[in-house]
């Protein structure tokens, strides 16, 4: 038999929290990147 845990409040909390900091870098670089590449362009 196997048992499901439920996801505690503070497992969400931490998981947000590591999402965030990983994402936000992440998208600073994608950003950087792409404003970086568009010169390139014009």
């Amino acid at each position: 038999m196997s048992t499901i845990q439920a996801v505690h409040p503070t497992n969400k909390v931490k998981l947000a929290v590591f999402w965030l900091y990983v994402t936000l870098p992440l998208a600073w670089g994608v950003f950087n990147t792409l404003s970086q590449a568009m010169k390139l362009f014009r």
